[in-house]
């Protein structure tokens, strides 16, 4: 399966999935016009990977948003839940959610800590960065 790499722009991050390493980056800020259409194909490319050679494997995500808007919000919920989903499915797959967030930053930490809540498969790992 091919990498895949969309860089960042002034309203949607950057999203660097190297499939090949099963390593997954999507860091910046996340305010596209039409969220459904920028994740979409993000979304379908993560599930593709997700049902090839992952079995018995980690999978690590590595996400470094500073802000992201509801609409982004719901896709990266559904994101999530894919990943949640393959932990759960007892392929022997791990995924491991590295999750940073500027160390001032209540908002986008209390986030990580409700994905935490609501994907328990998920090896969460917080990492507040100073800023």
């Amino acid at each position: 399966m091919d990498n895949l790499f969309i860089a960042a722009s002034p309203s949607s991050p950057e999203v660097d999935f190297r499939f090949d390493e099963r390593r997954l980056s999507l860091k910046g800020e996340s305010y596209p016009e039409n969220a459904a259409q920028f994740w979409g194909d993000i979304i379908v490319a993560l599930r593709r990977f997700l049902t090839e050679d992952t079995e018995n494997a980690t999978v690590t995500i590595n996400v470094a948003l500073a802000y992201f808007n509801s609409s982004s919000t719901k896709m990266l919920f559904s994101l999530f839940g894919a990943l949640n989903d393959k932990a759960k499915a007892g392929t022997g797959t791990e995924i491991v959610l590295n999750w940073y967030h500027d160390e001032d930053d209540d908002t986008i930490f209390e986030f990580g800590q409700e994905l935490m809540e609501d994907f328990p498969d998920l090896v969460f790992n917080d990492h507040a960065v100073k800023s």
